[in-house]
């Protein structure tokens, strides 16, 4: 466990409309971090790798949807230099989509039948960037061919077995494990402890392959063209198209078996085979966000299209 007894705080202004509740604690249940996070009162205890430094976080509304205000105080375990300070807030404010524009989006698919269910229903919520790309791709590679509740399992063991402990304003919040602890393990034994079957080899390799820091950050990859950071992620031991469109921070369309199901009863059926193309070709530039909407609005979904869609 590490006791993070320092203390420095900061504002960030999203652009709006900016749901604070649903972008940081999404209706999925998606976590912004780690699963551990703590989300209650208009409030996240959470905490974030700067480079591999630990800092907990509490995240705050102090504004409303169409004047979102966010206060966010950073916990470290040292008192930091004002440069320091800076990185860590520049890394934090480009985690929660303070700055995109969610108005673009909403005018290009508002019209939708599907969408425009979806935008009321989530109005306001913006997509977020994982803490680091090893932790995106932790979710991905666990969520290969495997049921969703299978997929938790898995994470959960490799959560509480292998990663740090941040410590702060009588938190205690459980993190991803970085790249070298997982790259020091033993397959056969790592494959046992959290009955991982083929993806504790990848894991490891691919743990292997993003310590030291050669290979693009998350941040990094934000900044290239959508393409161009898919094909770096497609580099990476185990990603495949579906695990590196979960990754990519610019968005892709994941269409695996349980998400086919979904846009497949979205389409006509006799889509359903080509519903990634269907997908792309119908929101182009919009299709990771059109994903991200429905997806997180499948009960209402559910409800006034009076079909049953639901998660695997």
């Amino acid at each position: 466990m590490v006791e993070l007894t320092n203390s420095f705080t900061f504002t960030l202004r999203p652009k709006p409309p900016y749901n604070f509740n649903l972008t940081i604690r999404k209706p999925t249940g998606w976590d912004l971090f780690t699963p551990d996070e703590k989300f209650s009162d208009d409030s996240l205890w959470t905490a974030l790798y700067v480079e591999t430094t630990l800092f907990g976080l509490k995240i705050k509304s102090k504004g409303t949807t169409s004047s979102p205000r966010i206060l966010v105080t950073a916990y470290s375990k040292r008192r930091l230099t004002q440069s320091q300070k800076a990185t860590v807030k520049q890394t934090v404010a480009s985690k929660p989509g303070v700055d995109d524009d969610v108005n673009e989006f909403y005018s290009a698919c508002k019209n939708g039948r599907i969408l425009s269910h979806a935008i009321e229903d989530l109005y306001g919520m913006h997509d977020t960037q994982g803490g680091s790309l090893f932790d995106s791709a932790i979710l991905a590679i666990c969520l290969q061919m495997a049921p969703l509740k299978r997929s938790n399992q898995m994470m959960n063991c490799i959560l509480r077995r292998y990663g740090e402990i941040a410590s702060f304003e009588v938190k205690a919040v459980q993190m991803w494990p970085l790249p070298d602890v997982i790259a020091g393990l033993k397959i056969p034994e790592f494959t046992r402890q959290c009955k991982l079957g083929f993806r504790a080899k990848y894991l490891v390799k691919l743990a292997k392959a993003l310590t030291g820091g050669t290979f693009p950050s998350i941040e990094d990859l934000s900044r290239l063209p959508s393409d161009a950071a898919k094909a770096r992620l497609l580099e990476l031991p185990g990603i495949g198209d579906y695990s590196a469109d979960i990754i990519n921070p610019l968005g892709g369309f994941p269409i695996d078996v349980w998400s086919a199901e979904v846009f497949g009863k979205s389409f006509p059926r006799e889509m359903i085979a080509k519903v990634k193309e269907e997908g792309i070709k119908r929101w182009g530039r919009w299709s990771w966000m059109a994903f991200f909407y429905i997806v997180n609005d499948l009960e209402n979904l559910s409800k006034a299209l009076r079909i049953k869609l639901r998660l695997a």
